[in-house]
């Protein structure tokens, strides 16, 4: 059986976010075994999964995608939007756009450690949507 839900995260600024318990809250009961597939509806924005205990990480994680990937790289064309537009597209895509987690006993089977990030590459990045389908 499958099953689908499309719902919008709040605003979130410019950084890494754990968002796995407001997407428990948006998904209904989860089966007894299954799996997970969040897909975010974006081009600048990405989703991954990570260390959720320190804070620490959220941060180097930002610092680091701003060296991999800065503003205002000169040789850039698509610039319309902004100086953040472009390396958001960029980094959107070393990230990727879903993620997928194993369902157990009616649980998201994560890592003790692990929680799902809102990876959110633009400075003002808006209400972003996400696509969250259960296979059971």
């Amino acid at each position: 059986m499958i099953t689908q839900n499309e719902f919008s995260l709040p605003v979130y600024p410019r950084g890494f976010h754990l968002i796995t318990q407001f997407i428990l809250s948006q998904i209904s009961n989860l089966p007894t075994q299954g799996i997970l597939h969040l897909f975010i509806k974006h081009t600048s924005a990405g989703l991954t999964i990570n260390e959720n205990a320190d804070p620490d990480v959220r941060t180097d994680f930002e610092n680091i995608f701003n060296k991999l990937v800065p503003e205002n790289m000169p040789f850039l064309t698509h610039t319309i939007e902004g100086a953040d537009d472009m390396p958001a597209h960029i980094k959107a895509s070393l990230v990727g756009s879903s993620v997928t987690i194993p369902i157990t006993n009616g649980q998201l089977n994560l890592g003790t450690w692990q929680g799902i990030y809102l990876c959110e590459f633009r400075n003002v990045g808006g209400a972003r949507k996400l696509v969250a389908t259960i296979y059971s």
